[in-house]
């Protein structure tokens, strides 16, 4: 499967996520698409910088806000790496817990159709 096929997939399922229960982890996600090792976590974070170089380009929230590490985390470093470098995050660290809960509330409202 190329990325872009992956990314579309993993956009499709981050869209139907639930919004009492939005977040999924990276291992779960890879689960969910049926994909096996081994670099599965390394191909589905691949796909999601894909998702969030398209995303940030249409002027959308980023949906890859939506998979985090683990049960209650945030995302891995590479995506507040790669959210900076795009220009959606600040530079500052301590400043990305805050700007990934609003980048959150922008995805929740685009599923939400608002």
């Amino acid at each position: 499967m190329t990325d872009t096929a992956l990314a579309a997939r993993i956009r499709e399922a981050l869209a139907q996520r639930d919004p009492k229960d939005p977040f999924i982890t990276y291992q779960t996600l890879a689960s969910k698409l049926g994909m096996q090792p081994p670099g599965t976590i390394q191909r589905v974070a691949a796909a999601l910088e894909q998702t969030m170089r398209e995303d940030v380009a249409a002027g959308r929230p980023i949906i890859a806000t939506l998979v985090i590490s683990r049960a209650g985390d945030m995302p891995r470093r590479g995506f507040f790496d790669l959210a900076v470098a795009l220009g959606r995050f600040p530079d500052d660290p301590a400043q990305h817990r805050a700007a990934w809960q609003t980048e959150c509330a922008a995805v929740f409202g685009m599923l939400n159709g608002a």
